[in-house]
């Protein structure tokens, strides 16, 4: 497969809204087609590429924003365009831009920085202290056929498909957590929550070499699938009538009478936190990547008296370089996680697809235009 692709401009430019009605919609949006066609990149800012977007994956948090309209402070104040996980093909590039060409295949970092913060200056960026995060209000996402973006910030996947390179943005966030958790060879660990990030958190602990690994949901089929793309992972369907205490024996029985070195939660879901600090072993660690609500009651004492470590997770830097590397030698493999596939016309369709418990939908991508 050739690594760059002739693309024709030929389409409106629509996007995905919501409002704070919680209405969704495709309606046209910028930078529009005739613009796209004549400006070859000469009215982009300096460093910027206009791409063309094939593939995007609707994350949990495009869902929220779109049925409650907030997560914490960040509230849907207006008509926003939803959308963080894309890939597709630069169609334009500023002339200050040398490493980039039409054709060529990318992957969008979607956090945009100021690069003169303490966290961006130690190359900590993703606590930027001016983070314009697009999809998350007030910055429009990707969710459109045409964006302009800073290149330093698209990634080239060469021949990769465009399904895999927007999963690259749900792989960075668990290549985050295995970092700072440090989950190594033969760490017993306990992955809570076998939505799309627990299952690609698996991927990534199967990887790593972790065993015994143990994952565990409230939804069986969830837990069929982890089984299904990790063959030796050991399931655990949570009981919620069930105390922490009686939880964790049971989390322990099912790894085989080993305590998890390391319990990854990736729900942000309070009871499973407890689970997770209840189950884990003295001097354990409990790393949340999950997002929850924003006051939570957690097992101090629990906490205290086994020397846990409680640490947390805020989205990713560093991380689409080595993403990229992962998915193009067959390390990780996430082929298996898109589900559901709808044009862009449909996302109305793909929205409620994903949002609906009882569809069997691990990841529902839009695409446009896909021909790989």
């Amino acid at each position: 497969m050739s690594t760059t692709t002739v693309e024709t401009i030929s389409k409106p430019n629509v996007g995905v809204f919501t409002n704070p009605d919680h209405k969704l919609w495709v309606e046209e949006t910028t930078p529009k087609t005739d613009q796209v066609k004549t400006s070859k990149g000469k009215d982009l800012p300096e460093g910027w590429v206009t791409v063309a977007i094939k593939s995007t994956g609707i994350c949990g948090s495009d869902v929220h924003f779109w049925r409650h309209g907030a997560i914490g402070p960040m509230v849907v104040t207006d008509n926003h365009i939803l959308g963080h996980e894309s890939a597709g093909v630069v169609l334009a590039t500023h002339p200050s831009v040398t490493h980039l060409q039409p054709g060529d295949r990318v992957a969008i970092e979607p956090g945009l920085i100021c690069n003169n913060c303490e966290p961006c200056l130690t190359g900590r960026y993703n606590g930027c202290e001016k983070m314009a995060f697009l999809s998350t209000p007030p910055h429009d996402g990707l969710l459109r056929r045409y964006v302009d973006h800073p290149a330093i910030w698209c990634h080239k996947i060469g021949d990769m498909t465009y399904e895999n390179g927007a999963l690259l943005e749900p792989l960075s966030v668990a290549l985050a957590g295995m970092e700072r958790s440090g989950v190594s060879l033969g760490d017993s660990v306990l992955i809570c929550g076998a939505g799309p990030i627990g299952l690609i958190t698996l991927l990534c602990c199967q990887a790593a070499g972790a065993c015994p690994i143990v994952i565990t949901d409230v939804d069986e089929g969830r837990l069929q699938y982890a089984s299904k793309i990790c063959p030796r992972v050991k399931t655990y369907k949570v009981d919620i009538a069930l105390s922490p205490e009686d939880a964790r024996a049971e989390i322990i029985k099912t790894a085989g009478n080993v305590k998890p070195a390391v319990a990854l939660e990736c729900t942000g879901v309070e009871s499973s936190v407890a689970n997770a600090i209840h189950s884990v072993k003295f001097g354990g660690k409990v790393f949340v990547i999950g997002v929850g609500k924003p006051n939570m009651t957690v097992p101090f004492m629990r906490l205290s008296t086994q020397e846990i470590d409680l640490q947390f997770q805020f989205r990713y830097c560093n991380t689409w370089p080595r993403a990229i590397r992962l998915v193009q030698d067959g390390v990780i493999d996430m082929r298996q996680l898109v589900t559901h596939r709808f044009d862009l016309e449909d996302a109305e369709k793909a929205f409620e697809t994903a949002g609906d418990v009882k569809s069997g939908a691990i990841k529902v991508q839009i695409q446009s235009e896909v021909d790989s």
